[in-house]
């Protein structure tokens, strides 16, 4: 993600980034070519579905009483506009007002490159360098008669843009897009739903082509270039993933120290695949050279039994965050914990997925969302023993009006780790 690093790329010494490979890039992507199959892309999100977002964020903005919503880059902007921008001091946002078009605010400089990805109706008014963006949206609230009425802020917007919009419009109440933006984005379509199966499909593949070729003696670069080198392949973008070896597996995000794959080490891989900006999310974890211990077997079950506990407590209606519930009910009931504590799962069984690997909902305790059918959830509650290892799995589900239903499988066994 430009210009900033995703969570994964984060911690290196554990991960691909900080690692020497020592297989040729050159060969590991030629292998993949040949030896992996190709998965259909389906189309990207169209002008027309773009313009029907629009449509329906007016109808729940006139309902929740807001005169006009600013969005400024990221990937709620490109929801609406299909405007792939990144956020820097100069700002580029879209302003819907609550009837009519919306209007495209970026540095004059920026106007071509803007207009090239724009694929809905929207006016693209430029500021200079030396001019104040924030007076172009005040201008604008005036001319459609709602600069005194609420203006929602996308819950990501940055504070310096709300504090110089009210220096243009003193007194302008700000509140909360989310009962527009993310009731929008937290509920897919069937074309963003075909979008994430793509990228899970693919995600997929890539970890059992790199799962089923490691070898002992590799680096984490080496086994994250087998993934990558897939992604190449099937056209999905890819940023690096995380691969964590031996005891750097008890730590979700990793660790520090360098690794390299020995004989009986648990090797965990949690990695993105995107396609057309829809996001899949996987973990799979397996041991390399040996079969598994007692102890590595038993925990491998254990969180296999934790996913599957996830999905038969995700209900239409129910709170989301029961999910996480019920499954830290039968981990403590296993001497687990309690609650987030060490050895156990220390974070939540999963995160809401969609243009973003983690966007809300959450399946956390105490959230209160009530499930609906086309949300999308990871399923991953691992288990991790500091100082000796842990065990991730992680499946990505929607809900549907009959339940829940994955994107891909779990694994079967620990002696089948991809399927």
């Amino acid at each position: 993600m430009h210009p900033s690093l995703r969570r994964r790329t984060f911690l290196g010494g554990a991960g691909a980034l900080a690692a020497a490979m020592t297989l040729p890039i050159e060969r590991v992507i030629a292998q993949a070519a040949a030896e992996t199959p190709s998965i259909p892309i389906p189309p990207p999100i169209s002008s027309a579905e773009r313009s029907q977002r629009l449509r329906r964020a007016q109808e729940l903005m006139r309902r929740n009483g807001v005169g006009s919503v600013l969005v400024e880059s990221g990937p709620s902007l490109d929801y609406y506009t299909g405007v792939q921008w990144w956020r820097s001091e100069r700002l580029t946002a879209v302003v819907i007002p609550a009837e009519g078009d919306p209007i495209i605010v970026t540095p004059f400089f920026e106007r071509p490159s803007i207009q090239e990805m724009l694929l809905v109706p929207a006016e693209i008014r430029t500021w200079q360098e030396d001019e104040e963006p924030l007076k172009l949206v005040a201008d604008f609230l005036r001319e459609r008669k709602v600069a005194s009425q609420p203006i929602g802020f996308e819950e990501t917007d940055r504070f310096w843009i709300e504090d110089r919009l009210k220096r243009q419009l003193p007194g302008v109440p700000i509140v909360s897009a989310n009962p527009v933006v993310r009731a929008q984005r937290m509920i897919k379509s069937p074309t963003e739903l075909a979008l994430m199966q793509a990228a899970n499909d693919i995600m997929l593949a890539s970890l059992r082509y790199a799962g089923e070729r490691t070898r002992v003696g590799m680096t984490p670069a080496d086994i994250d270039a087998m993934i990558a080198a897939v992604h190449k392949k099937m056209g999905s973008a890819y940023d690096g993933g995380l691969v964590l070896i031996g005891e750097a597996s008890a730590y979700p995000h990793g660790s520090k120290k360098p690794h390299v794959v020995e004989r009986g080490d648990i090797v965990l891989m949690d990695c993105t695949s995107s396609v057309h900006g829809y996001q899949a999310d996987i973990t799979r974890t397996h041991v390399v050279g040996a079969d598994p211990s007692p102890e590595q077997r038993k925990l491998w079950d254990q969180v296999h039994r934790g996913q599957q506990v996830a999905i038969e407590a995700a209900k239409v209606g129910l709170p989301a965050g029961s999910v996480d519930d019920a499954v830290r009910k039968v981990y403590e009931s296993w001497g687990f914990g309690p609650g987030y504590r060490l050895p156990g799962l220390s974070h939540r069984t999963g995160h809401g997925i969609g243009m973003e690997v983690h966007e809300p909902v959450y399946l956390v305790h105490g959230e209160t969302t009530p499930l609906a059918p086309g949300m999308c959830f990871s399923d991953e509650p691992g288990l991790y023993v500091p100082g000796k290892f842990g065990v991730r799995l992680e499946d990505c589900w929607h809900m549907t009006a009959a339940g829940p239903k994955f994107f891909t499988q779990p694994p079967p066994s620990i002696d089948r780790p991809f399927g």
